[in-house]
């Protein structure tokens, strides 16, 4: 064991513990540089850059060669110090961008996504407005390989809150193939008519299995 290696792992067993509350800013840096440099006192490193940049913020932020610049920070490190902040920008940036769901290829490739792996039956309930913006996506119900019970109560509930224009149902069948069955069919009609009762359409009813998907909708039986 190495001179750094016991207080490396006491601060690995504090971030497991509690994640970083408790943690200085100083603290942080040094955790998160561990994993580029793994034979120098990242304690000291981390007052440096902290110094040089005058904060955490300003430390992440700051250019890979600018970083390359400090005594100790070789290209690993300075590449790991600007990935964390900009994988962040990218997963907001992802998460607050609006999804489109006006399209059954754009609504079966989002719902691929919901029940990839996927070993019992779920059913999703996609709440739209007018242009097929997506305003929420409800996980109505799980089950096990056999089925699950829709609570259609509910659904109507989620269109409402969500003020939703129209709705996509879908569900997968985990043993089998991506083909509706006539517990399907009732249900769908179940929910149109549910759905209709408040001023909401179901546009579509999706059914998933082995990656890939049906839509009742382009098969013929919805109408309108």
């Amino acid at each position: 064991m190495g001179i750094h290696d016991g207080h490396r792992e006491k601060m690995r067993r504090r971030f497991l513990e509690t994640g970083l509350a408790g943690f200085a800013d100083h603290e942080a840096l040094e955790l998160l540089l561990f994993y580029a440099i793994p034979r120098r006192d990242t304690n000291v490193l981390a007052h440096v850059l902290l110094e040089r940049y005058g904060s955490l913020g300003a430390t992440l932020s700051a250019p890979v060669e600018d970083l390359q610049k400090v005594d100790g920070v070789g290209e690993s490190a300075a590449l790991l110090l600007r990935l964390v902040p900009m994988l962040t920008e990218r997963s907001r940036a992802r998460e607050s961008a609006p999804v489109i769901l006006n399209s059954t290829e754009r609504a079966g490739e989002y719902l691929l996504n919901r029940f990839d792996g996927k070993k019992y039956e779920l059913v999703y309930e996609l709440c739209l407005d007018r242009k097929g913006k997506l305003l929420v996506s409800k996980l109505l119900t799980e089950g096990d390989v056999n089925g699950a019970e829709l609570n259609i109560r509910k659904l109507v509930e989620n269109a409402l809150l969500a003020n939703a224009s129209a709705v996509i149902l879908s569900h997968n069948h985990p043993s089998g193939v991506a083909l509706p069955s006539g517990e399907d069919f009732a249900t769908t009609d179940r929910v149109r008519m549910a759905l209709e009762s408040v001023g909401v359409q179901l546009v579509d009813h999706i059914i998933v299995a082995d990656g890939d998907f049906v839509s009742m909708r382009d098969s013929g039986y919805f109408t309108s």
